[in-house]
């Protein structure tokens, strides 16, 4: 007789269910099961991320500069990464508080997401300070959709097979 390695899974309560978070799953809901860990860890690596990427984009300017391209072409190398890491920062602190109104444009701006990733990390390391990084907009709408689920099945009470039938009319 062998046992089943893997418990049965419990069953999902009826209604809607929390949406997992990258990197923390369910736990922002009740923030249990290690999600204060989960936080520090986030913060410490997205931070850690960032300083290495800054690294690189330094080793990348040296390399740059012991080509010896002009001093023109490093300008428009620094102010590139600027700009994109800001906007990267302000897409991505906005993605934490709302969905995108308009999904082409934001994947469209996906390449200076990437290049500005910089900025999309340090977004991830203050956000992750104060809570799971999307904790508040998945927050808003898990608790709209339990208030929507009980007000719909609040007003079906009773049983409807046992509802007196209209008396047919002759």
């Amino acid at each position: 007789m062998s046992e089943n390695p893997h418990p049965p899974e419990p069953t999902p309560t009826p209604g809607p269910q929390p949406e997992p978070l990258r990197l923390f799953g369910t736990t922002w809901l009740h923030h249990d099961n290690g999600y204060t860990l989960r936080r520090i860890g986030t913060s410490v690596g997205s931070l850690a991320a960032a300083v290495a990427g800054c690294l690189v984009l330094r080793f990348a300017y040296q390399g740059l500069q012991i080509a010896d391209v002009g001093g023109i072409v490093g300008t428009l190398i620094i102010v590139m990464f600027a700009i994109c890491s800001a906007i990267a920062f302000r897409k991505t602190w906005e993605g934490f508080t709302a969905r995108p109104t308009d999904p082409a444009r934001d994947q469209s701006l996906r390449s200076l997401k990437t290049i500005g990733f910089v900025g999309s990390l340090l977004a991830y390391f203050f956000r992750s300070l104060t809570e799971a990084p999307g904790e508040k907009l998945h927050r808003q709408e898990y608790e709209t959709a339990l208030a929507q689920y009980n007000r719909r099945r609040g007003s079906r009470t009773g049983n409807p097979a046992a509802r007196k039938k209209n008396p047919k009319r002759k």
